[in-house]
């Protein structure tokens, strides 16, 4: 908190260096930084070990992430949701789609082609045999960066990638979806620069904001402590409903999925038993719903601005995740993690070019897929908070298709890899 407060002090200065800081380098960037930094050095740590009393070791892991994912996120979902103009989200058109699906082809067929380019230096980074086959562990890695957790598990599952060495491609994971998360965000700031060179239609992005803006300005007020426990009683509110209800439909739904016969289909399915789905989708569902109620005027007392604080707190956890020097260990499943990822974004700018699609949807697009529904509204929110939804929106639909398009991109990863 020290630090976001520095970054947000110092970004208010009107000139100096600081101001020309942060025209180079966005503030959310630098938030999404500094705890990496203070991780890095030892200042901080998302984990630490202590001994006992009786002079054992014991490992400790901080609540911080976990806290600010399944508590501050929701809530911030919540009151950037309240004020949302559903029409103006569908009016935004079909870009954002293509954009989206174009993220997903990106990732299905960046694995295998990365396979198959490292395969030619050095074949045993791709290789093994058995359950302890490279592909079979990158097949987690698609189910990752398509849709999220619980379809990583799903492919698990499905390949059977042996459990000791799963921890390297977690760590993968983290270093490569976390590196591509702080490029995107570096990009922000130069969106206007990076869609004057896609020649981008900004228009219906442009009218959403402008919309919010101006709707946000007729029912602005000065926010008095009734309104500030009122919208805290409805964004927490609405989060303990969201806790509730993703209980018993992840519970039901497990049982549901169990209970087919077919292997890939209920593997297809794994992601309706992940209590996070439920959670993120009751919490936008119940959002919009009051988004046709007064309860979006409460906008004119700052609702988007207090979920933008929760924003910027998992902003900060998801960095301190972070440890910069762990890119120097396992550096051969590292290098096919960001060609992986490389052939991801050329794809996305490439089809961003030919549709003349802005930054907006290319960088909410890829993080639907690639960061789910922790990030993709924390992208969205950062060109407006009244676009969080559309990133949330996007990674949900990345979860129902996220198993599938892993399988896919497995089975070309299998076909790619050498024979071991």
């Amino acid at each position: 908190m020290i630090g976001l407060g520095f970054i947000f002090y110092t970004e208010a200065k009107k000139k100096g260096f600081w101001t020309k800081f942060y025209k180079i380098v966005p503030g959310l960037f630098v938030a999404y930084m500094v705890p990496a930094i203070f991780t890095t050095t030892g200042l901080i740590g998302p984990e630490w070990d202590t001994i006992s009393r009786s002079g054992e070791l014991e490992a400790h892991k901080t609540n911080i992430y976990y806290m600010s994912s399944r508590y501050l996120l929701p809530a911030a979902l919540v009151l950037m949701t309240l004020s949302i103009d559903l029409k103006a989200v569908f009016n935004l058109g079909w870009r954002a789609l293509v954009m989206f699906f174009t993220g997903t082809i990106g990732i299905v067929i960046g694995g295998p082609i990365a396979i198959l380019l490292i395969s030619i230096f050095s074949p045993e980074t791709v290789g093994g045999a058995g359950f302890d086959a490279v592909w079979r562990g990158l097949s987690t890695l698609a189910g990752s960066w398509i849709g999220g957790g619980a379809n990583q598990t799903a492919m698990l599952e499905i390949y059977q990638y042996n459990q000791k060495l799963y921890g390297g491609m977690v760590f993968v994971d983290i270093v490569v979806a976390n590196l591509w998360m702080a490029i995107l965000l570096i990009g922000i700031g130069k969106s206007k620069k990076i869609n004057k060179w896609l020649n981008a239609d900004t228009s219906s992005i442009e009218a959403l904001k402008e919309k919010m803006s101006n709707f946000s300005e007729s029912v602005k007020r000065n926010p008095s402590v009734t309104d500030m426990m009122i919208m805290a009683a409805i964004a927490f509110g609405t989060v303990s409903f969201a806790h509730l209800g993703s209980g018993y439909l992840s519970s039901f739904f497990k049982d549901v999925v169990a209970g087919i016969s077919n292997d890939t289909t209920r593997n297809m399915f794994t992601f309706l038993g992940s209590s996070f789905f439920w959670m993120i989708s009751i919490a936008t569902l119940i959002a919009i719903l009051l988004s046709f109620t007064k309860a979006k005027n409460y906008e004119g007392a700052g609702a988007s601005k207090f979920g933008s604080v929760f924003i910027y707190i998992l902003v900060a956890s998801i960095g301190m995740k972070m440890d910069l020097t762990m890119i120097l260990d396992n550096t051969g499943l590292i290098f096919i993690g960001l060609v992986w990822m490389a052939i991801h974004a050329l794809l996305l700018i490439l089809v961003a070019k030919l549709i003349k699609a802005p930054y907006f949807f290319l960088a909410v697009g890829s993080q639907a897929n690639v960061g789910g529904a922790a990030s993709a509204p924390i992208v969205a929110s950062a060109f407006h908070p009244s676009l969080a939804t559309v990133g949330v929106l996007l990674a949900v639909f990345g979860y129902a298709i996220g198993t599938l398009a892993a399988i896919i991109c497995t089975i070309l990863m299998q076909m790619a890899a050498p024979v071991g």
